[in-house]
């Protein structure tokens, strides 16, 4: 179920036509369908990168308050097994750091980017009380910052960005002075995270962190993704925007401990396939001659 707002049907084109898979297109802040009966449920729903939930505030608010109590009021009528996916932005710019699942935040309430970091934060409690006060079986996964195939190009993230713009041999935009350090998971290995955690034999509510710990400064994300699609446009430097972390690093000690997950591909690889999936999306919107 999605309303595609920030994203594609073609995403999920290659699934149609398989027994059992439907796309349904709606909004969970709205009522849901009365036939819709489930056994598990994965809520991933919200913009999710910086620009879209900028450009959206309220829709990002409600659909992690409004749009979470009627999943978790289906979750409970059905009895189904519920995973919030949560996000490292409910760390705030932290002081603790790399950031454990008991870590709670540094969070500005009423900044600009609050309209997620505490939706998501409100999302999370959520969760609690229905586990609390109605045993409901369910997980949060905190996603911290993911790339790989299939990211809108538009979608205002650094890797995105920077890949279109060394792919168009324009100079790279670093926000500051790219001394910030970010920790990028490839999907594939997000993807992995989020099914052990919802499979995962776990009693209670469990929260886990999902990322990559490798942690590296903007300015060497730029020089990466230079070197790998050969650009020697250089970089560009504008002002830091408003509450932006200057660092972000997972700590996965418990879900390789619960879950017996970790991230496996490594920034070259998982950097290379990205580069070589939006080289595709570029040369198929270029016009023909």
């Amino acid at each position: 179920m999605d309303n595609f707002s920030t994203g594609s049907e073609s995403n999920v084109e290659s699934l149609r036509g398989r027994r059992g898979f439907e796309v349904v297109e709606h909004d969970i802040t709205m009522s849901l369908p009365l036939s819709l009966h489930a056994d598990l449920i994965f809520h991933l729903a919200s913009p999710a990168s910086v620009a879209d939930y900028l450009s959206r505030p309220m829709q990002t608010l409600r659909v992690n308050s409004l749009g979470t109590l009627a999943l978790l009021d289906l979750a409970q009528a059905d009895g189904a097994r519920f995973l919030f996916a949560s996000t490292s932005e409910i760390y705030g710019d932290p002081y603790v750091h790399p950031q454990p699942e008991t870590y709670w935040g540094n969070v500005n309430p009423v900044g600009p980017r609050a309209c997620y970091s505490e939706g998501k934060r409100f999302g999370e409690s959520a969760t609690m009380v229905y586990t609390r006060e109605y045993g409901l079986d369910a997980r949060i996964v905190r996603i911290f910052n993911t790339y790989g195939p299939h990211s809108r190009p538009d979608d205002g993230r650094i890797v995105p960005n920077f890949i279109i713009q060394a792919l168009r041999d324009e100079p790279l935009t670093v926000y500051g002075d790219g001394s910030q350090t970010r920790s990028y998971c490839y999907v594939s290995d997000l993807v992995a995270g989020i099914v052990a955690a919802m499979f995962g034999d776990l009693s209670g509510a469990e929260v886990f962190n999902l990322g990559n710990p490798d942690e590296y400064t903007v300015s060497h994300f730029a020089q990466i993704i230079s070197r790998q699609v050969g650009s020697t446009s250089g970089v560009v430097h504008q002002s830091l925007p408003e509450d932006d972390p200057t660092q972000r690093r997972p700590d996965i000690t418990k879900a390789r401990e619960y879950l017996g997950w970790e991230p496996h591909v490594d920034l070259a690889t998982g950097i290379d396939r990205t580069i070589s999936w939006f080289r595709d999306v570029l040369r198929l919107s270029e016009p023909v001659a």
